[in-house]
């Protein structure tokens, strides 16, 4: 990148999520900004969302006539929502003077597993849109959604289309990912909740899969954990400026300085407790065993000490995904032989995330007494070499985010090892 935080001449991937397409308006906008980008020299592939609040829309229909959706009906109504989209821009650049062309998931062999709703990419034939970028055209390709090997369309989970771009980079040999969302850049917190958070310049995969995992908005993780498998760089952008915005790169020494880089926070998790279990082998394998079966993504897991040959078993899962592992849940609890089952859909997850965190000690020290002092009981703790979360209630959500992030002086550039 230059001093301009522009390139040199290449082949670009932009994704543009559902905000910068949110209407006519903002998607000649985008229009203007990808033929910007082709008038420099570069050769640009487009991945589109749906329109802001399309996917939702169709959600709602779809529930309106189902209660419990068929997954694979769910997928192919839900696919239409970026079908839209890339008709849309393709018309605007064409209207301004330039070659487009739009392409679905099927038509630039997007293969995918067959989980339905949250499907794994298992390979890209780009030919077609290579073809397109030696007519001198742009490529416009429709975001978060796939097909099987049977032909079945398939969706990539929510943010999908941040995946669907890093995976066009990768098979195109692009030379960045650009990333456009209605933010210009990775915070040190949520700047809705903390006027005084920070853009960082450039934050590493780790820092960024654990932050986009941990509940921050900005990235899906799937996409950064993709791209950091494949070594795909990102640059996280706003549509609505041109300001240089968040590289997502390799880890480097100066991000090792910095003991904590961000502060997030997910209310979007539900917490289901096992009373009453018995404290024999096998259990856990037989009860997560069932959740995984239905492609259930559990996060925290805590089990009690055993009392008088029971014990207690609490986890987490997405909250969308709640009604359907209590369904589980309820029906294995007599298997096992468990007293009950209680959830809790009040909680949220805060967490502090930073690569200096592997050398520096006291962190979890400092987070905890710093949530003591605010009153805030935490329910469940989990920790990785870069990362400690905590689960709490979620009306002390903004509270904690908050003195967390003035805590290790995030507004500053950080606690450090000089400071």
């Amino acid at each position: 990148m230059n001093r301009e935080g522009g390139y040199s001449v290449g082949l670009i991937v932009q994704k543009y999520g559902g905000t910068s397409v949110g209407d006519i308006e903002r998607i000649r906008n985008v229009a203007r900004r990808v033929i910007e980008t082709k008038e420099k020299g570069n050769q640009v592939v487009v991945v589109v969302s749906a329109m802001a609040g399309e996917t939702d829309r169709l959600l709602s229909l779809a529930h309106q006539v189902s209660k419990t959706p068929n997954e694979r009906e769910l997928d192919v109504i839900l696919a239409t929502g970026e079908q839209v989209s890339i008709g849309l821009l393709s018309l605007a650049i064409q209207e301004m003077g330039h070659k487009a062309i739009s392409f679905t998931g099927f038509q630039v062999g997007i293969q995918t597993d067959n989980a339905h709703t949250k499907a794994r990419i298992t390979s890209i034939n780009a030919q077609r849109v290579e073809q397109a970028l030696k007519q001198e055209a742009i490529a416009i390709v429709a975001g978060f959604q796939g097909i099987t090997e049977e032909e079945d369309v398939t969706t990539l989970g929510r943010g999908g289309s941040d995946l669907t771009g890093v995976a066009m980079a990768l098979a195109l040999q692009a030379d960045v990912c650009e990333i456009y969302t209605d933010v210009d850049g990775v915070y040190t917190a949520d700047p809705n909740l903390v006027p005084e958070a920070r853009k960082l310049s450039k934050i590493s995969y780790d820092e960024m899969l654990e932050m986009a995992s941990l509940g921050a908005k900005v990235l899906q993780s799937r996409s950064v954990e993709f791209a950091k498998n494949h070594g795909v760089p990102i640059h996280v952008r706003s549509s609505f400026n041109n300001n240089p915005g968040t590289m997502v790169v390799k880890e480097d020494a100066d991000m090792e300085r910095v003991v904590v880089s961000g502060v997030t926070y997910n209310k979007n998790e539900a917490k289901i407790s096992i009373l009453g279990v018995p404290d024999k082998p096998g259990i856990a394998a037989q009860l997560f065993g069932k959740v995984a079966e239905d492609h259930i993504v559990v996060d925290m897991i805590i089990q009690n000490i055993s009392q008088d040959g029971h014990t207690d078993i609490s986890f987490t899962v997405p909250k969308p995904d709640l009604r359907r592992t209590l369904e589980i849940v309820n029906e294995i609890t007599g298997e096992i032989g468990a007293e009950r089952v209680i959830s809790d859909e009040k909680i949220s997850k805060v967490s502090i995330v930073g690569v200096g965190m592997r050398s520096h000690s006291g962190v979890a020290s400092a987070m905890f007494t710093c949530l003591g002092k605010e009153g805030i009981n935490i329910q469940m703790i989990s920790t990785s070499e870069i990362k400690i979360s905590c689960i709490i209630d979620s009306k002390y959500t903004e509270l904690a985010v908050r003195a967390l992030h003035d805590v290790f002086k995030l507004g500053e550039g950080g606690t450090s090892e000089e400071s």
